[in-house]
């Protein structure tokens, strides 16, 4: 039910195109006003928030990481999820968040693992987006984020969604809603009733080696 007290969460809700007038951005937007109808607090962005060049090594080792990637770090820290509107380009996820994926996990520690995410998409073909998606899911469940197991991608989306920024087809509208209330209630149920800890390593089953473990633990305990 809309609005319904809930215990705090914060969601971390941002449009992965640079493009202004961006379908997904306008359904980033329509994502974040549906959370907060339902008692949550929103962080809403946009990928130009998060400006970075091409990853490079160098700068890596040099501890020289851009503004953009400091700041996605720490709004995402902030967050106890996040929700990425992400267009799909050429049958796979953009290349500007998947730089922006690259150079946030080489934060220490990174901020991806034991987060909770909602992929969603929109575009004007039959498919919306959806393999873009299930691209996206490889380097997010990588690194030790929990994907949700639904994803929402609203197929011919230019006609899809009216002037006021809602889906124009009210059971569609529904389902979005609907999922997205299921999202933030096991988020809630993540934070505050966890009891567990999530232990990340990059590849596990690998021989141990100095020069490329990468383990880290997720302290999820409530506080």
């Amino acid at each position: 039910m809309a609005g319904r007290d809930r215990r705090p969460i914060h969601i971390l809700v941002f449009g992965a195109s640079l493009r202004r007038a961006s379908l997904n951005n306008r359904l980033a937007s329509l994502a974040a006003n549906v959370a907060e109808r339902n008692g949550a607090t929103v962080d809403e962005a946009r990928m130009a928030d998060f400006d970075c060049p091409f990853y490079d090594g160098d700068r890596e080792a040099a501890q020289d990481f851009p503004d953009g990637v400091h700041a996605f770090c720490r709004r995402l820290k902030a967050a106890d999820a996040f929700i990425v509107a992400s267009p799909e380009y050429n049958a796979s996820l953009p290349g500007v968040l998947k730089n922006l994926i690259d150079w946030t996990s080489r934060l220490r520690p990174q901020p991806f693992n034991g987060k909770q995410g909602f992929l969603i998409s929109a575009s004007p073909s039959m498919v919306g987006g959806n393999r873009g998606l299930w691209a996206l899911r490889i380097p997010f469940e990588h690194l030790g984020a929990r994907i949700y197991p639904d994803m929402f991608s609203l197929a011919q989306a230019h006609e899809a969604l009216d002037k006021d920024g809602r889906i124009a087809n009210d059971m569609l509208q529904k389902r979005f809603e609907d999922t997205i209330r299921c999202f933030l209630d096991l988020v809630e149920a993540a934070k505050h009733y966890p009891g567990l800890q999530k232990q990340w390593v990059e590849f596990l089953g690998e021989r141990p080696d100095k020069a490329t473990d990468r383990v880290e633990v997720n302290d999820t305990e409530a506080a």
